[in-house]
């Protein structure tokens, strides 16, 4: 049985890792709130450039001839982004999102595709693609939980050039979407070939399709060429900063748990403590009153 000694060393120990919990958990919402203010004034570029894609896409009247929105029907090699933290302590954060990519493979391999590869944003996503053996053809790390519009682009230059080289037929993202403090929302997108419904329709952000006549110059169909690389740009950007949002929003969830618990075994073992304090003085009473018989 732990005496009282025991038990004390062991609550000292839990009140640090509560510290290091609590400091953990500040950190993590003083940071959720920055990416909260950078996924807000993303999202004014994000569907004025939708904008003026589609109206862009309807003064052309055609979309063919456009390497990034090229449809092949015989789908054989796929590359799978997976957009992860560098860090863990954000309790299943990250293993959600390689579950995710893993089915996403699943699908694409039982409609056909011979191989797939994957592209890990995230150095836990990349170790662990690597631990489990799966292909992955790039890695980028370091910027999870602060990414910047030029770490966006390299991930971007990537998988197009994968594309239109056409050494992959199909691009699919897979990343962590922040809802709200307590939901993030594991979300797969095909990213390349661009949906044509994207090019075409106005963005969610617009209640009412712009109906003002634009006059492009140059023509359309070379401004759609210069504007489809930089939707893909701005798309990886968005996820990745949509995941970092619904990580530090996963890391601040799982350290206020870690204090809380951390809080209730403090209390269990201050209980068992004073338990085996009682215990102690119960027993040298005992000895006392023995050793007084004895005398008489």
């Amino acid at each position: 049985m732990a005496t009282s000694r025991d038990i004390k060393r062991r609550i000292e120990s839990v009140r640090g890792t509560r510290k290091i919990t609590r400091a953990m958990e500040l950190v993590a919402s003083a940071r959720l709130r920055r990416a909260q203010e950078h996924i807000e004034a993303l999202r004014p570029y994000a569907a004025s450039m939708r904008r003026l894609m589609s109206q862009a896409a309807r003064q052309s009247g055609s979309l063919q001839g456009l390497p990034l929105m090229d449809e092949r029907p015989d789908v054989q090699r796929v590359i799978v982004i997976t957009v992860t933290g560098d860090r863990g302590l954000a309790g299943a954060f990250n293993v959600n999102v390689l579950r995710a990519g893993f089915h996403a493979a699943d699908e694409l391999t039982a409609q056909g595709a011979t191989g797939v590869e994957y592209v890990a944003v995230g150095k836990k996503g990349a170790g662990t693609l690597r631990f489990r053996g799966k292909p992955v053809a790039r890695a980028f790390e370091g910027f999870s939980s602060s990414p910047t519009y030029a770490d966006a682009s390299q991930v971007a230059e990537f998988v197009v050039e994968e594309f239109v080289e056409k050494r992959v037929d199909r691009v699919v993202l897979v990343y962590n979407a922040f809802k709200s403090i307590l939901e993030q929302r594991v979300t797969v997108e095909q990213l390349l070939p661009i949906d044509r419904s994207r090019v075409v329709e106005e963005g969610e952000e617009d209640k009412e399709p712009s109906r003002s006549l634009a006059i492009f110059e140059p023509d359309p169909d070379e401004l759609l060429v210069r504007l489809l690389p930089t939707y893909i740009d701005t798309t990886i950007y968005r996820a990745m900063l949509e995941s970092a949002a619904a990580e530090h929003a996963a890391r601040r969830t799982a350290m206020r748990n870690a204090s809380d618990n951390a809080g209730t075994l403090i209390a269990d073992l201050t209980l068992a403590m004073n338990r085996a304090r009682q215990a102690a003085i119960t027993q040298e009473i005992l000895e006392v009153v023995a050793g007084a018989d004895a005398l008489e």
